[in-house]
């Protein structure tokens, strides 16, 4: 006489309420649940889900954790990690092409240009250095990434952010780079570099107008911060 695995029904039930309702009401450990079914075929990941949340804190300490460091935990192997460090890279890529389609609309505030700058950082394990180029009625004329790693290279910075502006034919730009496992605080290099920049941009008659720094959601402007 067979019998009906727990796990398969339960399995289903998550699939058809997400489908139903979406996220909305669900905890860190549910939605983790549900993405753990496409990498364990089988079994209870309820409690794998439950020891990742105790382990990173929260669903994006998750997503944000290392592939050593998920592997580390007990039930989690190479397979599932992938999964793990796959979503937010989606994430950031889908958000980035969706971003390219409210072209035409204007910027001119910090908050204008966070929403542009967003989708570069979403899942970013390392630094990147990001320009948003305007014309001179503050309308967006695209979103670059210029660079990714040290951003203490500050001459390959600087070709690179002005090929970018050039290219659009932009009269201003803001910059953005992310801070990985940091403070969203402009660095003594930080304020260096962009200073440096601003003269550079200043010879082709371009106004640099701020440079954000982000850590995960949070950013701090440079020039509200009299910095710039």
């Amino acid at each position: 006489m067979g019998h009906t695995n727990p796990h398969t029904g339960h399995r289903a039930r998550l699939k058809e309420e997400f489908l139903a309702a979406g996220l909305e009401g669900w905890s860190d450990h549910k939605v983790l649940e549900l993405l753990l079914c496409y990498a364990i075929p089988q079994g209870d990941v309820n409690p794998l889900a439950h020891r990742l949340i105790e382990a990173f804190g929260d669903l994006s300490g998750v997503l944000d954790a290392t592939p050593e460091a998920l592997r580390a935990i007990p039930g989690m192997g190479e397979h599932t990690a992938v999964l793990m460090k796959l979503i937010p890279r989606i994430s950031g890529r889908y958000l980035a092409q969706t971003t390219g389609s409210r072209e035409e609309e204007t910027a001119t505030l910090p908050r204008d240009y966070a929403r542009w700058f967003y989708p570069y950082f979403t899942g970013a394990a390392r630094e990147r250095f990001c320009l948003l180029s305007l014309d001179s009625r503050r309308k967006v004329l695209g979103v670059d990434l210029v660079g990714e790693g040290e951003l203490a290279q500050v001459g390959v910075s600087n070709r690179r952010v002005l090929e970018a502006a050039l290219k659009h034919n932009a009269r201003c730009v803001v910059l953005a780079h992310n801070h990985v496992g940091a403070y969203a605080q402009p660095s003594a290099d930080d304020v260096f570099s962009t200073r440096a920049l601003t003269s550079v941009l200043e010879q082709v008659h371009i106004e640099l107008l701020d440079h954000l720094i982000f850590s995960g959601e949070e950013y701090v402007s440079m020039r509200d911060s009299g910095l710039i």
